[in-house]
């Protein structure tokens, strides 16, 4: 099989990856070791910042997210017993979040590539990737009993965190950056209403709490736990127990509770490789980088990603032209770092850490006052929670 660009991994990033490539005339084949219904299925992030829900309209695949996406403009940062309103719409000049599970991105993808009749295969096994310093590098697989190869110009690895493309790349060629959080995150699907209408990031003396949703129906909660803590020892009434004591403010607000869908512990980590670019394979999405989940980067930084790669490689295909393909590790790294430095910024003012003495939590009380009392700094938490711009 001949193409120009192997995509491995059909999570967000892949499926962007292979429909913008599609806008533009040029060809692709995506390969994903998993079924459909387990990459559609599995629970992941939720908020799209503004520049991702402007791509997916203008990619056509946005009719869903437009009809039940929840558009937020605003959040609220809850300390010391009460909420307050950081309004993200008005200190951006109309940009806002939206909430659409990442499930559902990948829904509206999956359908968009089937209806093109480009390739792309599930529970594809022994998947691997060769020659990637040559000009024709090489994906096999077996599929339905039968072994594939396919033959392509550049490869796209989109394959996660744990896939196989960025450990095919020579060590003494990459550099990892890497920290691991002493905490996770314990977190529930409920079945209940939202009892706000968006998002409550709390600081609490016991540890931080997330409240989120998925839909007008379905709520979606979190709350800070060790890293290696067993979700067989939080019973449902423990869990409801617990984030009601982290997140009931002074005038009466708490979560509403009901019967939980999905639970399970989440541990937190900062990751990024350099470069993201080993000879004609390009790393996007979570093969390139991992942030902690508290200030809803993952997805949006995948997207933004594969703008910057698509681009690159229509330049290389229109006009011959390698420069943005040449570029492309150090415009993207610029975002990512950025996007790191956010995360890492909320989750340090926002969590405990287990070796912190009472002076580093006054320190973070008086932070959270600072920011829900000064215009500019709910500025800055503002400008990057709904999104950096997409370079390119």
């Amino acid at each position: 099989m001949r193409t120009q660009v192997g995509i491995v991994g059909a999570g967000p990033a892949g499926l962007l990856l292979g429909h913008l490539l599609h806008q533009q005339g040029i060809d692709s084949v995506i390969v994903e070791n998993r079924s459909q219904e387990y990459v559609i299925e599995r629970v992941r992030a939720g908020v799209l910042e503004q520049g991702t829900v402007d791509l997916m309209m203008q990619m056509g695949v946005g009719e869903r997210l437009q009809q039940q996406g929840l558009r937020h403009e605003g959040l609220y940062i809850s300390f010391a017993g009460r909420r307050h309103h950081v309004h993200l719409a008005e200190l951006t000049g109309g940009k806002a979040i939206t909430v659409y599970g990442q499930n559902e991105v990948v829904k509206d993808l999956i359908g968009a590539r089937t209806a093109t009749g480009r390739p792309l295969y599930f529970e594809a096994a022994q998947v691997a990737v060769h020659d990637l310093d040559s000009a024709r590098p090489r994906i096999t697989f077996q599929h339905g009993g039968r072994s594939e190869e396919v033959t392509c110009d550049f490869l796209a690895g989109c394959d996660g965190f744990h896939g196989i493309c960025r450990p095919a790349i020579p060590s003494s060629a990459v550099k990892i950056y890497e920290r691991e959080y002493p905490f996770g995150w314990l977190g529930i699907l409920a079945e209940a209403a939202p009892s706000c209408e968006e998002l409550v990031y709390t600081s609490h003396e016991r540890g931080f709490a997330l409240f989120s949703m998925r839909s007008p129906q379905i709520t979606r909660l979190y709350f800070q736990v060790p890293p290696e803590e067993d979700i067989g020892k939080w019973s449902d009434d423990a869990i409801w127990d617990e984030m009601l004591k982290r997140m009931t403010t002074a005038d009466g607000w708490a979560p509403n509770t009901g019967r939980i869908l999905q639970k399970g512990v989440t541990p937190m980590r900062s990751f990024v490789a350099e470069p993201m670019r080993y000879g004609n394979l390009f790393l996007a999405g979570d093969s390139a980088h991992i942030v902690p989940p508290t200030g809803a980067k993952g997805l949006n930084l995948a997207a933004s990603d594969v703008v910057v790669l698509a681009k690159a490689l229509t330049s290389f295909y229109r006009n011959g032209d390698p420069v943005l393909l040449d570029r492309y590790s150090e415009i993207c790294l610029r975002r990512v770092w950025k996007a790191q430095r956010f995360s890492w910024w909320m989750t340090s003012t926002l969590h405990r850490f287990p070796d912190a003495a009472e002076f580093d939590y006054r320190r973070q009380l008086a932070d959270l006052d600072y920011l829900t009392s000064s215009r500019a700094a709910m500025t800055s938490l503002a400008e990057n929670y709904v999104g950096l711009p997409m370079e390119v």
